[in-house]
């Protein structure tokens, strides 16, 4: 995969998720953060494997979309479906999706305790669901905001930030707490705590 090399403090083994599965949402959320949606930046949530654990703390804000679809159609490197994820992530919620990379459910409320979470001011309900899901579930969070910034969450904590346009590095204040390594790709930047 292109970027792989940058993602490997994110997609490792030590966050027990499907490292495939967890790059593939990588991959969609950098496209999501780069192409907006009809002219305009969307953001989005995706929650990645425990999915069981993360229905039982969640909602649908409206029906399912994906409900009643095979799960061959729902796999996330299904390029059909990219396309679907995309329109789909113009609407509120998260998108659920298996360790093995199907997507679940979408439009799903995340119903998960914010106590004890810090997040840095500035960051809004997406940042917190993904910190609150990821705190009480063994799941990994993606959020792609609106922005641009493609922030990744693991155990209630900011782990990594992808800046998916590398100019944006310049005027960008980073959401990290302590120590982080920083990656370059010719149009990527890629920060993930040590």
């Amino acid at each position: 995969m292109r970027y792989a090399y940058l993602f490997s403090d994110i997609c490792s083994p030590k966050r027990g998720v499907n490292v495939e599965t967890l790059e593939e949402v990588l991959y969609l959320a950098l496209e999501i953060a780069r192409e907006g949606r009809e002219g305009r930046k969307v953001g989005t949530l995706f929650v990645v494997s425990d999915h069981e654990e993360v229905l039982k703390r969640s909602k649908n804000l409206i029906l399912d979309p994906l409900v009643g679809h095979p799960h061959n159609v729902k796999k996330i490197n299904n390029p059909d479906l990219r396309e679907t994820v995309k329109e789909l992530a113009q609407l509120d919620g998260a998108f659920i999706v298996s360790d093995d990379g199907i997507v679940v459910s979408a439009c799903r409320y995340i119903d998960a305790s914010s106590r004890e979470i810090e997040l840095p001011l500035g960051l809004g309900a997406r940042h917190m669901a993904a910190a609150s899901i990821t705190k009480e579930t063994a799941a990994v969070a993606v959020v792609v905001s609106e922005s641009s910034i493609v922030r990744v969450f693991d155990d209630g904590r900011i782990i990594s930030e992808i800046l998916p346009e590398i100019w944006l590095l310049s005027r960008y204040s980073i959401h990290l707490s302590g120590a982080y390594s920083e990656k370059h790709g010719a149009d990527i930047a890629v920060l993930s705590e040590k």
